[in-house]
């Protein structure tokens, strides 16, 4: 736990450091082309089919409640079994979530994106409440589903890059929550914000997290 405390206000502003920030930058640039290009509506009417939706409704939930009991299966795991690796693990997917989760708040605090998460007959895929808390923390750009979820999964990819069964692993599930939400309740161009913002999280924690890592003893 105090890597986790002393890391968490270096790492949150080193995803905004350098070529960070320029990620930010082009997340937003990916998003005004996406909004003025139309894509987003088109995209929208084109994963209206109730079967794919069907398949993909499932990404909601499980992108909402896996962040909270993943690092609390890998905590308890590693107390029990004595890993330090796993221990460390947990705690850097509990700082990446929280880190996402802090930055896209920030965000959508400012955009107030209305979300297609429900038939809509009218295109307001161009509707932001720019401004302070005109749109609350929960509806807006970009998705914190799909932030969370590649902030944990390249968190884990960075960790262990030997292991590419897991790196595969995790970054499917971080596309399938992305993709899933973005045929249900999000636009297209608040997956790809998110999938950008997230992926630079992850870069950041795992990189803090990993020397740790690779020398850990189970003293945590």
């Amino acid at each position: 736990m105090k890597q986790f405390l002393v890391t968490l206000p270096r790492n949150l502003i080193g995803c905004f450091k350098g070529w960070k920030l320029a990620w930010h930058l082009i997340a937003m640039l990916l998003t005004v082309i996406l909004v003025l290009s139309d894509l987003d509506w088109r995209y929208f009417l084109a994963t209206r089919n109730p079967e794919l939706r069907r398949w993909m409704w499932p990404a909601v939930v499980i992108g909402m409640f896996l962040p909270i009991y993943l690092p609390l299966l890998l905590l308890a795991v590693g107390f029990l079994a004595k890993s330090a690796r796993t221990v460390l693990t947990g705690w850097a997917v509990a700082q990446a979530e929280l880190l996402g989760a802090l930055i896209v708040i920030a965000y959508k605090a400012f955009t107030g994106r209305s979300h297609p998460a429900h038939n809509v007959g009218a295109d307001i895929s161009h509707v932001f409440h720019f401004g302070f808390l005109r749109g609350g923390v929960f509806w807006g750009w970009p998705s914190s589903h799909t932030t969370i979820a590649f902030a944990m999964a390249v968190t884990v990819f960075t960790l262990y890059p030997k292991q590419r069964w897991l790196g595969c692993l995790v970054i499917l599930y971080a596309f399938y929550i992305g993709i899933g939400v973005s045929m249900t309740i999000h636009w297209f161009s608040d997956f790809v914000a998110g999938a950008i913002i997230g992926s630079v999280i992850g870069a950041v924690v795992g990189k803090s997290f990993k020397e740790n890592i690779q020398r850990s003893t189970f003293n945590v």
